[in-house]
């Protein structure tokens, strides 16, 4: 039998009325698991707080048979004789969960089977493991949300009907499991332990985290977007729309905008693991930068004239984003993408084969890149407002390029409702910017000449053409020293102003 309450501090067994080490358990999803002997027909658990105050909380009591696994009961690590408990931490980038093996059923005054002994059949290593994640609604941190979904989760069956499994294991695999962190988002964990050969089951006790603090005065879980990450992408999101639907047509801004992506993302993952800078300060170098990239992805078109080059880091970009969606689904899940090497090899291999099709088409995938990038900014600026799981599209690859143990973590996020329509506000600024752009520029040139070499070439044409009144025009420098000139000598008088007839 396992107890569970939440939303406490402590639960524990008591014996005479003391908490004992090895009998009770501190935490906020707790259990505990008592074996019954063959007089026994009660069982009394007690519960109490660290100061005394009251809790709001729910309790599950679940029944076992003999034939039935036993959670914890091989636990070697924990401070539970039998620990039915999954125990997890958490940081910005992962989420850890842990839990002991468990040993296959026994009957009540029967002495527990051995647990690493043998490993055949007959033993507690031809359990199955399978791990299920359950999502609480996206931005709904009350407690009565907490309580009704754990009660969705409470036992195997429910868990099943309700949740999403993740993975399967066998007893020879690792009880340690990595996730992404969803900060704001309720997440759920349990794990269900199947016995093939009597065609049983039993759950662990489940465990849930928001990865994010309700006591913290700082980042808690009720005040996670900061004002200033509100500001940066809301003039990304703005930006976005501009180039969105006119990025083509102004294409210094749009050339402006994307210089400021490249270098901003760059810049921000080499300061972040340099260096221990605030976050504030990180993200105002990091736009500071990407202006100075922005401005020399302009100033190198401006002066070299080279198009496709800058075409080509747009199409990165691009690359980028479209890699990224890829690893968003669950192509990221299989485990053979957990390798860093692999999964690297890949998603370069994703991101530097899009600009190819640039070479080809380059007004075409220019104008594709502004709709779809564009509408990609518009979505992270409803996101520093309102959570969506479509931020982790390059989150997850941002996280793990500042996390080296990220990638062991499993990257599902939940798509809710909001998600939904954030894909449908996706599509339709994409593809409305793209055909709007496509008609708008289909009589123009394909892209605007370079000022400075168009500069050049009037320059050239003036000294070869005499014919040209300009030919015959001081240069500049010329007009300017004349002019000074001018102003700084006193003019002599020339004698004689009457004029002579003849």
């Amino acid at each position: 039998v396992n107890l569970r309450l939440v939303e406490t501090s402590l639960y524990c067994r008591f014996s005479s009325g003391i908490p004992l080490y090895g009998s009770s358990v501190t935490a906020a999803d707790a259990g505990l698991l008592s074996t019954l002997t063959l007089s026994q027909t009660t069982v009394s658990w007690f519960l109490k707080t660290p100061d005394g105050s009251s809790a709001a909380g729910v309790g599950v009591i679940l029944p076992y048979t003999s034939a039935d696994p036993v959670p914890g009961a091989c636990n070697q690590e924990f401070p539970l004789e039998i620990d039915p408990n999954i125990y997890l931490q958490y940081n910005l980038f992962e989420t850890t969960i842990t839990f002991a093996p468990a040993n296959i059923g026994y009957g009540r005054g029967e002495s527990p089977p051995a647990c690493d002994v043998d490993t055949d059949s007959s033993t507690r290593w031809r359990l199955v493991y399978e791990l299920y994640q359950y999502f609480l609604p996206e931005g709904d941190l009350s407690e009565q949300s907490l309580i009704s979904s754990l009660e969705r989760a409470a036992n195997v069956q429910n868990m099943q009907d309700n949740g999403r499994k993740v993975v399967s294991l066998s007893s020879h695999d690792r009880t340690q499991f990595s996730f992404s962190s969803l900060p704001g988002q309720g997440v759920i964990f349990s794990v269900i332990v199947r016995d093939p050969v009597l065609n049983t089951s039993a759950s662990y006790i489940p465990v849930h985290t928001y990865a994010c603090s309700f006591n913290s005065t700082l980042d808690g879980c009720s005040d996670l977007g900061r004002v200033s990450s509100k500001v940066f992408f809301t003039v990304m999101g703005l930006a976005g729309l501009f180039v969105c639907f006119v990025g083509h047509r102004f294409f210094k801004c749009e050339l402006f905008c994307m210089g400021f992506c490249f270098m901003a993302f760059i810049f921000f993952v080499l300061i972040t693991t340099t260096t221990t800078l605030e976050y504030d300060i990180r993200l105002a170098l990091t736009a500071l930068m990407g202006v100075v990239g922005g401005v020399a992805m302009v100033m190198s078109w401006w002066r070299f004239g080279s198009v496709m080059a800058c075409v080509l880091v747009v199409g990165l970009i691009l690359g980028f984003l479209i890699s990224s969606i890829a690893f968003f689904t669950p192509l990221g899940d299989i485990p053979i993408f957990h390798n860093d090497v692999v999964f690297w090899v890949v998603f370069a291999c994703i991101m530097v084969f899009v600009p190819l099709f640039f070479i080809r088409w380059p007004r075409e995938g220019n104008i594709i890149t502004c709709g779809v990038v564009g509408g990609y900014a518009v979505v992270l600026a409803v996101n520093a407002y309102t959570y969506t799981s479509l931020s982790y599209i390059t989150l997850d690859v941002l996280k793990r390029l500042l996390n080296h143990n990220f990638s062991r973590a499993f990257i599902s996020v939940p798509l809710q409702d909001i998600d939904f329509i954030m894909i449908t506000v996706w599509v339709v600024l994409g593809v409305s910017g793209i055909v709007m752009q496509l008609y708008r520029e289909k009589s123009r040139p394909f892209f605007p000449p370079s000022p400075y070499v168009m500069w050049k070439q009037e320059r050239e044409r003036r000294k070869t053409n005499v014919l040209d009144p300009s030919h015959h025009k001081p240069s500049l420098s010329a007009r300017i020293l004349g002019r000074i000139r001018q102003l700084t000598q006193r003019t002599e008088p020339a004698g004689e102003t009457t004029p002579l007839l003849f």
